[in-house]
């Protein structure tokens, strides 16, 4: 993908798929607070910007990576905060959400061409995200990646 201002390109995100039979006009703007949380959390990872994953994360936020190691919110944000985890490309497109009151899952793609430690890092992973409501915003509170094979 061509680069012309030396920063990685803004990630695809395509608008979520909702499986909901009805709504009140409350629950259509937590709907919409979510479509914007998926937008503003993929563009953080994309450009490793750890003060707004720091807002977006949960304190007690916890990540399952694709190979079943097990990372906390402090350790999440450190790979961007030392540099080890830069990413060329980040991607986050075919998300299926499904809202619980304050409390919401997101089922999506991941792609990343990326670099970790010096190592490349590309890949796609198939993610599923806990999203919850605190204090009237949505929060990341868990995420598990899997490798899609693809």
């Amino acid at each position: 993908m061509p680069e012309t201002s030396g920063m990685p390109a803004a990630p695809q995100v395509r608008e979520p798929e909702w499986k909901s039979e009805s709504e009140s006009k409350s629950q259509a703007e937590r709907r919409g607070g979510l479509a914007d949380f998926g937008h503003r959390w993929a563009e953080a990872e994309r450009l490793g910007d750890v003060a707004a994953l720091d807002a977006l994360l949960t304190d007690d936020f916890t990540a399952v990576g694709p190979r079943g190691f097990v990372l906390g919110k402090a350790q999440w944000l450190d790979r961007y905060a030392s540099g080890a985890l830069v990413h060329d490309d980040f991607t986050w497109d075919e998300v299926t959400l499904r809202q619980y009151g304050r409390t919401a899952v997101a089922v999506g793609v991941q792609g990343q061409q990326s670099v970790f430690d010096g190592r490349d890092a590309d890949g796609r992973f198939r993610i599923t995200q806990t999203i919850v409501e605190v204090d009237g915003r949505w929060q990341l509170a868990a995420v598990h990646l899997s490798p899609t094979g693809a």
